[in-house]
């Protein structure tokens, strides 16, 4: 699928969103650990040939503690168009953003007390 883009658009509601482009019959499925994912809608998106609106809705009970990776692919070649992400219940600690906020701070306290020991010997 040269040419074909999948661009999101929002997740509203438990469904996500997004707009295909750059192909006339699209064929698509969406998977969550290698099962298939129920209830993708593609629909032709008036006056815009070749634009699709896709739509797909986020069953609860897939959703558990962690990441949860939902990946968006062409069904006839399996290349993946487009991915979301999804995390739920992680404490902040466990997060690898707050981990990397951890060492920033962690990194600013040893360059300071790095210059005072320099301040203090010279």
């Amino acid at each position: 699928m040269d040419g074909v883009k999948l661009t999101r658009t929002r997740i509203r509601a438990g469904v996500w969103e997004g707009v295909l482009s750059g192909t006339e019959r699209p064929s698509l499925e969406v998977r969550h650990l290698e099962q298939v994912v129920p209830g993708l809608e593609v629909v032709a998106i008036p006056d815009r040939a070749g634009e699709w609106s896709v739509r797909v809705p986020i069953p609860a009970e897939v959703l558990a503690e962690g990441v949860q990776t939902f990946l968006i692919r062409d069904r006839e070649t399996g290349e993946n168009l487009a991915h979301f992400t999804i995390i739920t219940g992680v404490a902040m600690e466990d997060d690898l953003r707050a981990e990397v906020d951890l060492l920033r701070a962690e990194l600013d306290m040893l360059k300071r007390a790095f210059r005072r020991h320099c301040v203090e010997t010279m």
